[in-house]
């Protein structure tokens, strides 16, 4: 670690720590609005790069990349085919949101259903929040910043505490952020580095390149295509962490659930100042995850090649090679956009998990007649104290399996289906019950669990792909068995223009035929020949 390194880290995240604070002066915080939606004031850049980095993290940077360095480039799937649930978002799920004026998806749920729906599902939200995603992007975060800044070694540290020590940092520089700035100082925040990762995460492919290459950038390319080109294989057998025949079944189900329902992503889009740029936003996300193959799945590759395949833990790789290429000049200020990205998926769950909290748990059960006031305070404590068990169970993932990542994915494969199924069908269904989607629950929980028991070689995609068809249908039945007494109507809130962006439609087909020319390259008809 240099002293160059450390001074252009705190210079930038200072920077970007100002600009926040600068921009949100405006914004009354005091309201529920302002403070959890951004006043409703976002435009299509902010919220696209929002949903980026609140996407983007050190353990999707880490894991994927150190998926690819163990597999192929088969993995890139989860980034290049994101865009088929933005599409979905941007033209089915958003201008519904928009119309109804929710602040979160239970709010929706219990227009449709009812409020112990509402509260279900706010538990289930809460409870993955806290228990596996908050303390992971604490946990895979401290291991990049330690490798990067060499803290174990400067300070003869154990693991553990290292973890703890980072991971607190990291914390209470995320709970500031949303306790003094809410939605919109995080939105901004986000903007700036979703710039910065993007360009520091193509710029470590390319350097990495050039020393796989001795130097030389054609010599780095030829080695990539040539040496082992089954590593640039993007279709998956059945034996791969993601089969091709999954795509549009059990991973679409996957991404519909993080992209269109995921509080923690939604909420970027539920604070649009009108649809237009709400789908600006969200179409502009999804063009960019095409290209995030290039910075999160290639370097990995790029690793496996410059170090032999020699690493001890996959999940080192990206690490690794962003310490062996980048300039010590630039070193402080990645570190600096990855700080950026942590603390935006941590922000994100955070702001998330204190607006579920508040709005579908404290108020309704424990003080409905809370005042504005009282609910932004509500959700200032309770995200605090969110954000401290987070950092206390951090470091206790150093125990945990390996691939976290995938770890993670298959954790959420317990609730996650049920909510998509209980959104879709309340969207397109006017005689199905509130009974319904608790039933579902159950059955899909059960099913999920004996699937781990007596399938649990077979792919969790594969499961989830027959799971989501069989959830919809017993919301269906029952809807026929019990109907509603009376037809659901949705609801219009008259709180934003619900004027749809005149160049959505050519924007998608767009990135549809990118989207396809991503994978043709990455295949045997491309260079994986």
């Amino acid at each position: 670690m240099t002293y160059i390194t450390v001074i252009t880290f705190l210079l930038y995240t200072g920077i970007v720590a100002w600009y926040s604070w600068y921009k949100t002066r405006s914004i009354n915080l005091n309201s529920s609005d302002g403070y959890f939606l951004g006043g409703r004031s976002l435009t299509g850049v902010v919220i696209a790069f929002s949903l980026l980095l609140t996407n983007l993290s050190t353990e999707q940077m880490v894991g994927l990349n150190g998926q690819s360095y163990a597999t192929s480039m088969v993995v890139m799937a989860w980034e290049v085919t994101s865009p088929i649930a933005l599409i979905f978002m941007a033209f089915v799920f958003l201008p519904r949101y928009l119309k109804t004026g929710i602040t979160t998806i239970p709010d929706f749920l219990e227009q449709r259903y009812d409020l112990r729906t509402r509260q279900i599902i706010s538990v289930l939200f809460l409870l993955g929040y806290a228990v596996a995603y908050l303390p992971t992007v604490l946990y895979s975060g401290a291991l990049v910043l330690d490798t990067i800044f060499n803290i174990s070694d400067l300070f003869g540290l154990s693991d553990f505490n290292i973890i703890l020590i980072v991971s607190l940092a990291i914390g209470i520089t995320g709970i500031a952020y949303v306790v003094l700035g809410g939605l919109r100082a995080c939105a901004l925040s986000d903007t700036l580095n979703g710039v910065g990762l993007i360009v520091g995460g193509l710029l470590i492919t390319f350097l990495g390149l050039f020393a796989l290459g001795g130097g030389s950038l054609v010599e780095g390319v030829n080695t990539l295509l040539h040496k082992e080109p089954a590593k640039l294989n993007s279709i998956g057998d059945s034996s791969s962490p993601v089969p091709w025949v999954t795509i549009f079944a059990g991973l679409l189900f996957n991404n519909l659930f993080y992209w269109c329902t995921n509080q923690a992503i939604v909420q970027r889009t539920l604070g649009a100042k009108n649809l237009k740029e709400g789908q600006k936003g969200v179409l502009y996300a999804g063009m960019f995850k095409i290209f995030g193959a290039f910075y999160l799945v290639l370097p990995g590759i790029i690793a496996y090649h410059l170090f032999n395949n020699s690493l001890s833990n996959a999940d080192l790789a990206y690490p690794s090679l962003v310490i062996e290429v980048l300039p010590t000049l630039l070193s402080g200020f990645f570190a600096a956009v990855l700080f950026g990205a942590i603390l935006s998926s941590f922000n994100g769950a955070l702001n998330s998990s204190l607006t579920l909290f508040t709005l579908d748990i404290y108020k309704p059960i424990f003080k409905p007649d809370a005042t504005e006031q009282q609910l932004v305070k509500a959700g200032r404590r309770f995200a605090i104290a969110l954000g401290l068990v987070a950092v206390i169970v951090a470091p206790f993932i150093l125990y945990a399996p390996s691939g976290l990542y995938y770890y993670l994915q298959e954790m959420f494969g317990f609730y996650n289906i049920p909510i998509i199924a209980a959104v879709v069908v309340g969207f397109f269904s006017k005689k199905v019950p509130a009974i319904a989607p608790k039933i579902a629950l159950c059955v899909h929980v059960v099913l999920y669990t004996l699937s781990k028991f007596f399938m649990g070689t077979i792919n969790f995609l594969y499961i989830l792909s027959v799971l989501f068809p069989v959830c919809v249908l017993v919301m269906l039945l029952i809807g026929k068995w019990k109907p509603r007494e009376q037809d659901f109507e949705l609801f219009e809130s008259g709180k934003v223009d619900l004027t749809p962006w005149k160049h959505a439609k050519v924007f998608t087909i767009v990135m549809v035929l990118l989207m396809v020319a991503v994978y043709v390259l990455f295949s045997p008809w491309g260079i994986a020949a």
